[in-house]
């Protein structure tokens, strides 16, 4: 795959922790090279059935594979204060070294709500989330240096303290953006970005945006990591890859923000709204492997180092045998 990095994203709303991890496994030995897990309290609709705690699955994926790993992604703000996050992942960081990358996002109410806390508007959401960046850079650098570090922000406090267990390098920090100003604070702020499949000309906005930041800092942006999480349905036939897209995912079919809805039971009620249709250019619904590949190469061309694919239908090992033979030796950057 000339230096592009395909790897599984893991969806612990749609299978048991010990399912998942199997998946995974199951599709390194198949030639995917990492794994990222979704850190969600709630699943998206109840008929997906599951989400476990994302920090001990990433540890059982660290024990059951020898790629790359982490939570794409995790929100520092609202369940978690970013000293836990920074804790969680600098251990397991020292438990896999060289493996392991933080994903940071600013959060969603059906995962956030749930402590029974203010929930804030966009941006600032945002806020929150580049002020959690900054407890952790400062606690990753600070403790490597053999140094406490205390912080008194709008939204956090900690007092002096640093982190004990430790990896020799600290884990790489990824914030996702969908948005050009995030993107651009994101270069000044981490290591490199995350987003989701969007029309390719808003991504390439989104990596001018994040590389003028990063240029801003003094930092090279080609050295930066850029990573993709694409749903997708795959299926034997396209009207069972487009059946698994209404029933196991029709969160990939709404076209409207998601951020602010607190219930899976309230998506249950939208995702009677959605049609077919409403896939188009969200998410590649067909039978045919090459499409599939097609679809990916387009992402891979942008410029992207690392894609994380997730069929959205229960027939995980079907179709990691099928895009293991078929789509990834034909992937290229």
């Amino acid at each position: 795959m000339a230096g592009l990095r395909i790897g599984y994203a893991a969806q612990l709303e749609q299978f048991a922790p010990n399912d998942a991890v199997e998946f995974a496994a199951y599709a390194e030995h198949h030639g995917f090279s990492g794994v990222m897990a979704a850190d969600h309290f709630q699943p998206w609709v109840p008929r997906q059935g599951q989400s476990s705690f994302v920090w001990p699955v990433l540890a059982a994926l660290g024990e059951r594979t020898r790629g790359d790993f982490g939570p794409g992604v995790t929100s520092p703000s609202y369940r978690y204060h970013p000293a836990m996050v920074a804790q969680a992942s600098a251990t397991l960081g020292a438990m896999y070294p060289g493996r392991h990358w933080l994903g940071i996002g600013s959060g969603e109410a059906l995962n956030d709500h749930v402590v029974g806390g203010y929930w804030p508007e966009a941006p600032e959401r945002i806020n929150r989330m580049f002020e959690a960046v900054d407890v952790i850079n400062k606690l990753f650098t600070a403790s490597r240096a053999g140094k406490d570090v205390k912080h008194s922000g709008t939204f956090f406090k900690l007092e002096s303290t640093r982190l004990w267990t430790l990896p020799e390098v600290a884990p790489e920090v990824l914030v996702a953006t969908a948005g050009p100003v995030t993107a651009k604070r994101a270069g000044r702020t981490v290591d490199g970005l995350i987003t989701v499949g969007a029309p390719l000309e808003k991504i390439a906005g989104l990596f001018q945006k994040f590389d003028d930041g990063a240029r801003e800092v003094g930092k090279d942006p080609s050295r930066m990591p850029r990573v993709l999480q694409l749903h997708l349905s795959w299926a034997r036939t396209d009207e069972e890859a487009m059946q698994n897209a209404l029933t196991e995912w029709p969160n990939g079919g709404m076209r409207f923000p998601k951020a602010d809805i607190r219930s899976p039971f309230e998506f249950e009620q939208m995702a009677k709204m959605v049609r077919p249709d409403d896939f188009e250019g969200r998410m590649v619904v067909s039978s045919d492997p090459d499409v599939h590949r097609a679809h990916i190469q387009h992402f891979a061309d942008l410029g992207f180092d690392a894609i994380y694919l997730h069929n959205v239908g229960r027939n995980q090992k079907d179709w990691i045998d099928v895009f293991s033979r078929d789509v990834l030796p034909r992937l290229s950057r």
